[in-house]
C-alpha cells in the first residue's frame, strides 16, 4: 500500500519527479540515500547517507560540489584533499550515539575537493552538498559551535540545531540545519515557502531527510508531512513517512510536520539557491495567524531535546590521531 498521496511534479525538463522518496529506493550500497539535482530536477541541492560498517571507508572525487559531512550514528575521520593545501584538511568526527541523544560535530568540505570518509566502529553518515562557485577552506565545527534555538510553543514547539546556516559556517550556497519534533508535536508550522528572490524570501530547493523514533518494543515509528502548491504551480502531497525517507521541496508551501504520538521526529534540512546566502521564509497568508496564538504559551518541557554530549564519564581520551570512539 503506498504511503504517498499526490506528489508527482513536473521537473524544469519536463520529466516527471516523485516528491517523496522512500527509504533504500536510490543509491547503491554504503549509500541508502542518494539525491543529486539531476534525480531532483533542479539545480543546487542534494544528499546521500551513508552506512558503514566497522572498518569501513566512502570516498568521492573532486567535484564543484560543496559539502558538510554529519555523523547520525557514530563518529568518524573525514580526510580532504585538494590542490590548494589550504583547502585540504582531516577532522575526527566524535559523532553521537544518535540524533536524539545529542547535537553533533561535523566537516564542511569544500568544492574542487576530494573526500575520504572512515569510521573503525561503523555508523551512518549523512553528506548534505550543493552546487558551489567558490572554492572555501576545509572546517571542523564543533559540537559546542551548533546554535540551538527553540522555536515556536505549546504543540508547535521544536528544537533546530543550526549547524551550517550562515550565522554558523562560511558556506558558498550550502544551507542546513536539524530539527527535532517532540512526539504529538507540529513543526514546519505554519505552512511556509521560499521558491521567490524577494524582500522576505530567498528562492531555496530543499530536502527533508527523515528519522523516527522506534515505539518501545522497537517498532518502527511514523510521522507525516503535508507540502502544497501555490496557484501558478500547484501540486498536493500528504505522505507517511519513515526513517530514512526524503521529501522534496522544490518550490510551494511545505508543512506541517507532524510527529505522530509516541514517536519522536527528526528531519535534516538541505538548501541551496541561486541567490544570496540566506534563509528568508514566507508564511501561507491562510494560517499565519497561527504564530499569534504562541503568545503566552510556555515551550514544550521535553525540550531541548539534545544538547551537545561530554565524554562518558571515565572514558580514556583518544590517542592523537585516533578515531574517537564511544
Amino acid at each position: 500500500m503506498s504511503r504517498r498521496l499526490g506528489g508527482t511534479a513536473v521537473s524544469s525538463g519536463g520529466a516527471a519527479v516523485s516528491w517523496h522518496v522512500p527509504a533504500r529506493t536510490t543509491g547503491e550500497p554504503p549509500e541508502i540515500v542518494r539525491v543529486t539535482p539531476q534525480q531532483a530536477g533542479w539545480a543546487f541541492a542534494g544528499l546521500a547517507v551513508i552506512e558503514l560498517p566497522p572498518g569501513g571507508t566512502y570516498s568521492c572525487p573532486a567535484s564543484p560540489r560543496e559539502m558538510v559531512v554529519l555523523p547520525l550514528s557514530g563518529s568518524c575521520v573525514v580526510e580532504s584533499a585538494a590542490d590548494r593545501a589550504e583547502m585540504a584538511g582531516r577532522a575526527l568526527l566524535a559523532g553521537r550515539r544518535s540524533v536524539f541523544t545529542s547535537l553533533t560535530d561535523c566537516a564542511y568540505v569544500p568544492r574542487d575537493a576530494a573526500l575520504r570518509l572512515t569510521s573503525a566502529a561503523g555508523g551512518r553518515f549523512a553528506l548534505a552538498s550543493a552546487t558551489a562557485r567558490r572554492q572555501l577552506p576545509f572546517r571542523h565545527i564543533q559540537a559546542g559551535e551548533v546554535g540551538v534555538e527553540l522555536r515556536g510553543a505549546g504543540a508547535c514547539s521544536r528544537q533546530v540545531n543550526n549547524f551550517g546556516t550562515p550565522a554558523v559556517l562560511a558556506a558558498d550556497r550550502l544551507i542546513a540545519c536539524e530539527v527535532l519534533t517532540p512526539a504529538g508535536n507540529w513543526s514546519s508550522y505554519p505552512p511556509h515557502k521560499h521558491d521567490q528572490r524577494r524582500p522576505g524570501e530567498s528562492e531555496l530547493e530543499e530536502i527533508y531527510y527523515f528519522e523516527v523514533a522506534p515505539g518501545p518494543g522497537g517498532a518502527p515509528g511514523l510521522a507525516y508531512q503535508r507540502a502544497y502548491g501555490t496557484a501558478a504551480r500547484p501540486y498536493d502531497l500528504l505522505a507517511e513517512v519513515r526513517s530514512g525517507d526524503v521529501v522534496l521541496i522544490p518550490h510551494g508551501w511545505h508543512g506541517p510536520s507532524m510527529a505522530a504520538p509516541g514517536y519522536s521526529l527528526y528531519y535534516l534540512n538541505v538548501m541551496a539557491g541561486p541567490g544570496q546566502r540566506e534563509w528568508l521564509v514566507c508564511d501561507d497568508p491562510a494560517h499565519s495567524w497561527v504564530r499569534g496564538t504562541w503568545a503566552g504559551q510556555p515551550v514544550d518541557p521535553r525540550l531541548p531535546m539534545a544538547a551537545a554530549e561530554p565524554p562518558p564519564a571515565g572514558a580514556d581520551p583518544p590517542p592523537a590521531g585516533a578515531e574517537p570512539r564511544w
